[in-house]
């Protein structure tokens, strides 16, 4: 059992792997060639490329060791046909006041993308929603601590 999971879609896993095979194949052989023009060049104690070049390795090794991380504690969200309540993987059509309604899918954070139609689960709209079923209205506290209230529509 995993004890931190990192909630993600089947398609948010294809991608990280995709972004981690593309990282240690030609992110790492781009800057190994960046690094060696940069050292040919001479004194490296006022190399602006070279440091440039060795900052840069700092964030692509960092960002390798976070995917591999994530990737090794996945949990990947299952979709289903039918949900009772809001779950992690639902698609949920909510109604606030005057606004026309909005359809966002429940993911793991390192996937949110609000833009896409996509919360995280530990949002404020995505954490006060889970456990609700159609026909219930909820009382969302956003972060700058207004209270919305949503009515929940559909849950597919």
């Amino acid at each position: 059992m995993i004890d931190n999971p990192y909630y993600l879609t089947l398609e948010g896993k294809n991608k990280l792997e995709t972004e981690l095979q593309e990282l240690k194949e030609n992110g790492r052989k781009e800057l190994s060639e960046r690094l060696k023009h940069a050292i040919s060049m001479g004194d490296l104690s006022e190399n602006a490329d070279y440091h440039k070049a060795k900052e840069d390795q700092g964030f692509l090794e960092g960002r390798i060791q976070e995917i591999e991380a994530i990737l090794l504690n996945v949990k990947i969200i299952e979709t289903r046909s039918n949900y009772n309540e809001v779950a992690i993987g639902a698609k949920v059509t909510v109604k606030e006041a005057d606004y026309p309604p909005e359809t966002y899918r429940l993911v793991g954070s390192k996937e949110a993308n609000p833009s896409e139609g996509k919360i995280s689960h530990q949002s404020p709209m995505g954490s006060a929603l889970i456990g609700h079923k159609v026909g219930d209205c909820v009382k969302v506290v956003l972060p700058n601590q207004e209270i919305i209230e949503l009515k929940i529509l559909s849950i597919d």
